[in-house]
This record gives C-alpha cells, sequence and structure tokens, in this order.
C-alpha cells in the first residue's frame, strides 16, 4: 500500500495539495461526528448536552496528552524520511506506540476510579446530569486507549505523505456513530434506552474500529510500518527525542483544556443552559479550526520532510500556498457564524430560551475565525521545524490571558458575552502575534528565498 506522496520533489502546491485534502476532509468527518453526536443529545435537551459538555472537557484534556506522542512521532519521522532514513523512522514510530499505549491506559484507570470528584468540579445543578456526565466520563475516557492510538497512526501516516488511510479508516467510524447514536441513545429496536450512556457507546465502539482499520492498513503498509516493531523494548534515545519535540505541544494542549475548564466553571454560573451553549457552540465553531488543524497538519508534515531534506525554499513556499487556502477558509467560518448564527443553532437546541444565547456565542466567536485558523496554520509550520516552544508560548501566554480578562468582563454590561469576547479577543492576539513570530523565525533561518529563484519550475511571487 505504497501511496506516499513525494513532498519534497515536484511543484510545491500540488504536493502540498494531494497531501491536504484528504486531511482536511478527514478533519471535515471528525466534526461531523462530533456534530452527530450534538445533534442527537440535543433532542433529549440541554441538561443532556450540559452533562456532556462537562465530561467531554476531560476528553479533550487527553487530546493534550495524547500529542505528546503524535507531534513527537510525526515530526522526528519526517526528519528522518526526509533523511531518506528510513530504519530511524521505523524506531520512532515503534517508541511513539509504545508511549501512546502507556499513556492511554493511564490516563482512562485515572478517569474510571475518580470520575465523581473530576465531575463535581463543574459544579452541575442537577442531579440527573451529574449522573449522566459521571457515566459519559467513565466509558470515553476510561477506553480513551483506542482514541489515543488512532491519533498516533493519524500522526505517522500523514508523515510518510500518506493521508488516504487516515481518512477512509476515520469516514468508516463516522458511518458507525451516524448508526449507532440514535439506536442506543432512543433504544430503536431490541436495544434499551441508554440516553447519554447509548452516546458514550457509540463513540467508543466507533473508535474501537478506527483502530482496527488503522492495524489493517498498517499491516499493508511498505514505507514505515513493515520495519516497526511493536514488541520491540523502548529506546531511551528516540523516547526522549519523541519527548522533546512533543511535550510543548502536549503541555500546550493541557493548559488550553485546564484554561478552558475553568472558564467552563464560570460559564457554568450561568446555569446550565449556558454551559449547553458553550458546548453546542464550540462543536459549531469546530467546522473553521478542525479544517484549519487539517491543513497545518499537512504543512506540518511537508516541512518536516523538507528540512530533513534540507530544503528551505519550499518550506517558504508550502508555508505561504497554505496562507492563501486558510484564509478564504477563515473568512467564509466569520461570515457564516456572524450572518447565519440562529438556524445554524438551531440544528442542536431548539429550546427558545437557549437560541439568543447561542447567537450571541456564535457571533462573537465569529470574529477571530481567521485569526484562530492562522495560528493553527502557522503552529503547524513552527512543529515541523522541529520548533514546538513557539506556538506552545503563544499558545500559553494568550489563553491564560482569558482568565483574568473574562473576571473583568463579566462585571460589565456584556454580562455572559464577557467570556465570549475574553476567548475571541485572545484568539486574535494569538494569530497576530504567532505569524508575526514565524516570519522573523523564517528570516534568521533564512527561509525566505530570493524570489529570483524558480522553485518548483516557476518563479514563486
Amino acid at each position: 500500500m505504497q501511496k506516499k506522496i513525494d513532498l519534497i520533489n515536484g511543484p510545491v502546491l500540488s504536493s502540498l495539495t494531494r497531501l491536504a485534502v484528504p486531511i482536511m476532509a478527514t478533519s471535515l468527518i471528525q466534526m461531523a461526528y462530533n456534530m452527530t453526536d450534538m445533534i442527537w443529545i440535543g433532542r433529549i435537551g440541554s441538561s443532556a448536552v450540559a452533562s456532556v459538555g462537562a465530561a467531554g472537557m476531560y476528553m479533550w484534556l487527553s487530546n493534550g496528552l495524547a500529542a505528546l506522542a503524535k507531534m513527537g512521532g510525526q515530526v522526528n519521522v519526517g526528519h528522518a524520511l526526509g533523511a531518506s532514513n528510513s530504519e530511524e523512522a521505523a524506531e520512532y514510530a515503534s517508541n511513539a506506540l509504545q508511549l501512546t499505549l502507556a499513556l492511554g491506559i493511564i490516563y482512562g484507570l485515572v478517569c474510571i476510579f475518580g470520575a465523581k470528584p473530576l465531575i463535581h468540579f463543574f459544579h452541575l445543578n442537577q442531579a440527573q446530569v451529574i449522573r449522566d456526565a459521571i457515566y459519559y466520563l467513565e466509558i470515553t475516557c476510561g477506553l480513551v486507549l483506542f482514541s489515543f492510538l488512532n491519533q498516533t497512526f493519524t500522526g505517522l501516516f500523514t508523515a510518510i505523505g500518506n493521508s488516504r488511510p487516515v481518512f477512509l479508516a476515520t469516514t468508516t467510524g463516522l458511518v458507525v456513530n451516524i448508526i449507532l447514536d440514535p439506536v442506543l441513545i432512543f433504544g430503536i429496536g431490541p436495544f434499551p434506552v441508554l440516553r447519554v450512556t447509548g452516546a458514550a457507546i457509540a463513540t467508543v465502539t466507533a473508535q474501537m474500529i478506527v483502530t482496527v482499520m488503522f492495524l489493517i492498513f498498517a499491516m499493508k503498509d511498505t514505507v514505515l510500518f513493515q520495519y516497526v516493531r511493536y514488541l520491540k523494548k523502548p529506546d531511551l534515545h528516540h523516547l526522549k527525542g519523541i519527548v522533546r519535540i512533543g511535550l510543548p505541544t502536549s503541555v500546550q494542549s493541557m493548559l488550553f483544556t485546564g484554561i478552558s475548564m475553568i472558564i467552563a466553571r464560570l460559564v457554568a454560573g450561568y446555569g446550565d443552559a449556558a454551559v449547553a451553549v458553550q458546548k453546542v457552540g464550540s462543536q459549531i465553531e469546530s467546522i473553521s479550526w478542525m479544517t484549519a488543524d487539517g491543513f497545518a497538519a499537512a504543512v506540518n508534515s511537508f516541512t518536516s520532510q523538507n528540512h530533513g531534506a534540507g530544503k528551505k525554499r519550499r518550506i517558504y513556499q508550502g508555508y505561504v500556498s497554505a496562507l492563501k487556502v486558510v484564509f478564504v477558509w477563515g473568512i467564509f467560518c466569520t461570515l457564516l457564524l456572524i450572518c447565519c448564527p440562529a438556524p445554524v443553532f438551531r440544528i442542536f437546541i431548539t429550546e427558545k430560551d437557549v437560541i439568543p444565547l447561542g447567537v450571541d456565542y456564535l457571533r462573537i466567536l465569529g470574529v477571530s475565525q481567521l485569526f484562530m485558523s492562522l495560528e493553527i496554520t502557522t503552529a503547524g509550520a513552527f512543529s515541523g521545524y522541529g520548533k514546538t516552544v513557539p506556538p506552545s508560548v503563544i499558545s500559553i501566554v494568550f489563553t491564560a490571558l482569558r482568565i483574568p480578562l473574562a473576571l473583568i468582563l463579566v462585571h460589565t454590561t456584556l454580562a455572559l458575552n464577557g467570556i465570549w469576547w475574553s476567548i475571541t479577543i485572545s484568539s486574535i492576539l494569538k494569530g497576530v502575534l504567532l505569524f508575526v513570530w514565524f516570519c522573523i523565525f523564517m528570516r534568521r533561518e533564512k527561509i525566505v528565498h530570493n524570489r529570483k529563484e524558480p522553485v518548483g519550475g516557476r518563479f514563486f511571487r
């Protein structure tokens, strides 16, 4: 199954696009995956959405831990393949998967045995909401190993320039989830009514199937996985290399989620309806950032392989080409959320007293979509180069700014909307500052090439 796209030779835009399109499609499918859950859960009511929103925070937190192995493995494998060192790439892949296994088991056990205190952190108001949140947490995070493995496999397949297995596996997971959600939530046929618990079981079952598909694709791969030794004793040198690259991104992601949990606790003070609005609104907003994240993954692999091959000019052109695409996408998402908030929000929750809150959320967050896409894409380029600290620093500092800013703005006439504005303002600042930082970095590293030099058979302007 050698479908590897050559990222270090030939036309830049063509290579980048061929890799990016399946990844972006995969991101859209993942977005649909999450939205499917929300659409069906929203039919139960805003209280069910609130329970999933609280428990889902810990699933979000787990993604930061998973990023340690995923990012460290993806970047190091890309560098090794760019330098034509397949054995080194396989070593990094083996250690990344072993690290993923260990982290997934540990996190799952913590969530199973600590579910009650973890949910009580949010100070939810209704007993039923609390019970549903605990059940959802125990199932989805207790079996989080499959999600962890899927993320690492995604990073490794992307690193070799083969995003097709990621697309196929994720699509299959979506189909399974779409079928199981209504069956298990509402009890269709011989199945009992499981409500929120049914949604959790549907999600985990789909994740298991995706993992099985990744294993099948890996068995057929001739570029990387045929050299991977899954049961080989972990190598300290390669583990250190993975942690060195992946740790800043992991810490950034986990702190981001931790800060978001504090924000969610502030939101909970305005009632369960406000919690539901944040959960649904963030799912709708994922239209923007998940697609940008998919394109950033392509930029990451493109940058890492060309860095390994010493081709700085292609890094520059790849980044600029990516920015053009992301700019158009960011503008589209901004217009969608600002101009059409009510009909979009009604897809998920139809309660009349909740819709105005949802409209405010989407319009305010819509302002920042272009800048958020800019931040995500630039972070992908930084990470592909092996420089994961700059995006982590920017993200941690300005995401943390949301807390004092929210505390100030909620005591103005903005009230709850002050929390949404704190998120938007920080996102704008992160996008602008990270872009400026990368421009400075490119000049210092002499990545910005002479305009007169041909790249990929044409002059870049």
